[in-house]
């Protein structure tokens, strides 16, 4: 693949990649952490109601899937906090509710086809150099915003009454880190599709946190592991010319089994060696 670096796109493919694995390290970790993988499933897919409006209307993508899949995630922490036994059922109805409507919008947008699966699997290979000004510059202000609050955050993510007694505000927090997730998941979706923006929030940090004692030092490993899985799919779609986001995607899932093999092949080897 070194060969391939000459061309831009394969350039801005691999900075892209390297981006969205930083920042969806950071920010997955503390989705795996609060327990936040389904909430993310539902902003992830109600954005597509605001990329619709976006091409329906004729508004600029970014803001108006920004704004869409914002108000939707403050309506599901809302949701979720004051009604935790009935959260996941609304949640699944805006999820739904939002690629329905997303679709529905482009299917009337006049005289315009859109290609839906390059919202699924994205489209990494054709990330102009604009959008990843974009995307490094939003990356910039949602890890700053996580450095300035790590300390809270840490309480919060581990115990929600002790940070509560220290005086940490948790509920403005949850709703900071559910808007952080809504404008990651918009701004990286146009690149690497809604399934694998979920792949690369859940897999990395389920898999760090075996191996780390620390919420930072899960965040680190989860950084490293996001970009062997972008870097490594990004090889296997060069080499054997397949689909870019479909390629980071299984090679994530066959890393997340296997790593669930050797976790089992781990406990048994010491149940071995006790008896």
């Amino acid at each position: 693949m070194v060969e391939a670096l000459q061309f831009e796109f394969v350039q801005n493919a691999l900075i892209a990649g390297l981006l969205t694995s930083i920042i969806c390290g950071v920010i997955g970790t503390l989705v795996v952490v609060n327990r936040l993988v389904f909430l993310s499933g539902g902003i992830a897919h109600s954005a597509y109601g605001g990329i619709g409006l976006a091409f329906y209307f004729g508004w600029p993508y970014m803001i108006c899937a920004i704004g869409f899949a914002f108000l939707s995630s403050m309506v599901m922490a809302a949701v979720s906090l004051k009604s935790k036994h009935r959260s996941d059922t609304i949640i699944g109805v805006m999820w739904a509710m939002g690629m329905a409507c997303g679709i529905l919008l482009l299917d009337m947008t006049p005289g315009y086809n859109v290609d839906l699966m390059s919202y699924l699997f994205g489209s990494i290979l054709s990330v102009p150099g604009s959008d990843l000004v974009v995307m490094a510059a939003i990356g910039v202000v949602i890890l700053a915003l996580i450095g300035y609050f790590f300390q809270d955050l840490l309480a919060m993510s581990y115990d929600e009454e002790f940070a509560q007694i220290r005086g940490v505000p948790v509920k403005r927090l949850y709703f900071m880190l559910i808007g952080i997730v809504a404008i990651t998941v918009v701004m990286v979706v146009q690149v690497v599709g809604l399934i694998l923006v979920i792949a690369l929030l859940t897999i990395p940090p389920y898999i760090a946190e075996k191996y780390t004692q620390s919420l930072f030092g899960m965040m680190v490993l989860s950084c490293f592991i996001g970009m062997f899985f972008t870097t490594g799919g990004l090889w296997l779609s060069y080499t054997y010319d397949l689909t870019s986001g479909a390629a980071i995607i299984f090679l994530s899932g066959c890393l997340f089994f296997l790593s669930l093999i050797f976790d089992k092949v781990l406990v048994l080897t010491k149940k071995a060696d006790i008896l």
